[in-house]
């Protein structure tokens, strides 16, 4: 930026030049070093603590999809912190999960956020579902310098299709590596266990209630099995975050809402502790 620029207040000739409908491109060439992915770490012995966000789940219904996270975070073997949120926004009708480096993914979710807002202005229309995916996908590889180093972020994408009119949801890997899932899907250290959960009770036919439900019993099955994932905690009234996305847009339940799904699960865990059973044919 120029000295006469910065004396006279006024905003750069790269703020007022026609350029790429993307904000990663324009910092790219504008401030290449405000990137996470272009910071460099310096040399460093074993692995590095931060707070690592956990288990995220996702599943359609007709006319929608759920995305929901538990609220721990942990740093090792210890617990980080109890009331994390792990589920954001990302446009009026999508939203992401975050698992992995917790810093780093709710810095990653911020420049998803101002990328798709900063697509629309310039461009005056929403990117499609599948060009936001996309746009996320790159976002994750630029990410593999500290992804490499033990600073990974995988997150869970998920939202409503105005063209095909159905919820979608979409899991990557730390290279960037995307891929549409159907019906539910699952990420963090608690997926393999909220998977088969979600695996044993999924219809396509469930309601959204019922699909609320569903995500939390996976979760409460994740925190089960896996100590980095935190259950309903009724005691501190900390619940899982649940939203809902359909053609009216985003939404996150009320605290009160999601504590009363939590709590129904729990009543019933009381008498079925392994959960809800599945018919055998």
């Amino acid at each position: 930026m120029e000295a006469n620029t910065r004396s006279t207040g006024r905003l750069p000739a790269a703020f007022l030049t026609p350029g790429s409908s993307s904000f990663m491109d324009f910092l790219t060439d504008q401030s290449p070093a405000m990137l996470p992915g272009n910071r460099q770490l310096p040399p460093m012995k074993g692995a590095i603590e931060a707070p690592h966000g956990t288990t995220i789940v996702a599943a359609s219904f007709p006319g929608g999809v759920v995305l929901a996270g538990d609220r721990r975070a942990t740093m090792g073997s210890m617990i980080a912190q109890r009331d994390i949120q792990k589920v954001f926004p990302a446009d009026e009708y999508s939203a992401v999960g975050i698992a992995g480096t917790a810093g780093l993914a709710v810095e990653m979710v911020k420049l998803f956020q101002l990328e798709l807002e900063h697509f629309e202005k310039v461009e005056g229309a929403q990117l499609s579902l599948e060009g936001k995916a996309n746009r996320l996908s790159t976002m994750i590889r630029s990410n593999l310098a500290m992804a490499m180093q033990g600073l990974a972020v995988v997150p869970l994408f998920a939202g409503y299709d105005v063209d095909r009119e159905r919820g979608r949801i979409f899991s990557y890997d730390v290279t960037g590596g995307r891929s549409e899932e159907q019906g539910y899907a699952s990420t963090g250290s608690g997926s393999i266990f909220a998977r088969t959960s979600m695996k044993k009770l999924y219809r396509e036919d469930l309601t959204q209630e019922q699909t609320l439900t569903l995500v939390v019993q996976a979760l409460y099955d994740a925190a089960d099995d896996d100590s980095a994932t935190g259950g309903p905690d009724v005691a501190r009234r900390i619940y899982p975050i649940l939203t809902v996305i359909t053609d009216e847009g985003f939404r996150k339940l009320a605290e009160t809402e999601s504590a009363d799904i939590a709590r129904s699960v729990l009543e019933r865990r009381l008498e079925q502790p392994d959960g809800p059973r599945a018919e055998l044919l």
